[in-house]
């Protein structure tokens, strides 16, 4: 995700805690399709998305205003807003809420309380090399005790990034909640995997037109598209235009084997 952007260290530990937290999300929900978390500004932090798929492949950019920098998440995010949307099929559901607190982990948290109606505490922790988090929510229907729950949300203000070097799955758990009937489940991979394709980028030229597809190509010599997830990028020349454009050619594959 940070190849060929240049994040500052800000900006690179708030998309990998966006990271964690999307993935953590996605793995707590039964469903097939996609979790996309993005926030919305208008300070330095202009956008960031991050998505990631009942299969645990995530992708995610972010765009900062050019020439500004932040001291803090408060600095970075400004008026920021928060919108997590669900989108499993015909149907998907959206949720937004203000940013608030000095954190994500803040943030998501109120998003829970206002948007979900489902308590949740949330830990990330994020640089340019580890991206972590834990995210504990009550069982709808189950009685939780007041104590115990503020107990859990002091053990998660514990949590920092030594946490998670090396093999930090068990052992963070033993440490964390040593007092508690905890359960662990099978790990699952999670992978960073960008769905662009040369005919997604052929219908975004599609949707410009023809015109102003060769008049951009007039002034360039070339068209180039580069995708904002990956870095990816794809060239088309005249040929590859005019090919586009034509209504009797026949689309090839996306990759030579």
């Amino acid at each position: 995700m940070q190849r060929d952007h240049g994040y500052d260290a800000l900006v690179a530990e708030t998309l990998g805690q966006s990271a964690a937290a999307t993935g953590l999300i996605a793995q707590s929900l039964k469903f097939d399709g996609a979790i996309t978390l993005q926030l919305q500004g208008s300070d330095v932090l202009q956008m960031l998305v991050m998505q990631c798929t009942d299969d645990l492949d995530l992708r995610g950019m972010a765009v900062v205003a050019e020439g500004h920098s932040a001291n803090n998440f408060v600095e970075l995010v400004g008026d920021a807003r928060c919108a997590i949307t669900v989108d499993a099929g015909d149907r998907p559901y959206q949720g937004i809420v203000a940013i608030e607190g000095e954190s994500l982990s803040s943030s998501l948290e109120h998003y829970f309380e206002r948007s979900v109606q489902l308590p949740s505490h949330v830990a990330l922790v994020a640089n340019e090399q580890v991206a972590g988090g834990i995210l504990l929510q009550q069982m709808p229907g189950q009685p939780v005790d007041d104590d115990d729950w503020n107990r859990l949300q002091f053990l998660l203000k514990t949590v920092s990034l030594g946490d998670f070097d090396g093999e930090a799955g068990l052992d963070l758990l033993r440490k964390l909640f040593a007092e508690d009937d905890v359960r662990v489940h099978e790990p699952r991979p999670v992978a960073f995997r960008c769905r662009c394709s040369k005919q997604k980028v052929e219908d975004v030229l599609k949707m410009l037109g023809e015109k102003e597809s060769r008049a951009a190509l007039d002034e360039q010599g070339e068209l180039e598209v580069m995708c904002e997830y990956c870095g990816r990028r794809r060239r088309f020349d005249k040929v590859d235009v005019t090919r586009l454009f034509a209504d009797n050619t026949v689309a090839g594959p996306d990759s030579v084997q």
